[in-house]
């Protein structure tokens, strides 16, 4: 019985710490400017990041950067026309 409940309490804390740790971790990123907060700071700014390729547009790979925001030509998914999709209608 004693070795039961031993069992018990370490499966408790087995669970209970990677739990605790995700939820008081807080934000991480692997390269400081992946961090929204630091676009303006120094490291984020081009020639120091180039050499270490950690500016913004590199971290993002091809994706559209984030401090730009949405493309104006841009429209919500289902808002278009048929114009647009080649669908004609009579």
């Amino acid at each position: 019985m004693n070795n039961d409940l031993k069992l018990i309490k370490f499966l408790v804390l087995l669970l209970a710490l990677p739990i605790g740790l995700a939820f008081f971790g807080g934000d991480r990123f692997r390269y400081p400017c992946q961090d929204p907060q630091n676009w303006d700071k120094a490291i984020c700014q081009k020639p120091q990041c180039d050499v270490t390729r950690t500016c913004p547009e590199h971290v993002f790979k091809g994706q559209r950067d984030p401090r730009l925001g949405a493309p104006a030509d841009q429209q919500p998914i289902g808002a278009s026309t048929p114009a647009q999709t080649g669908v004609t209608c009579k």
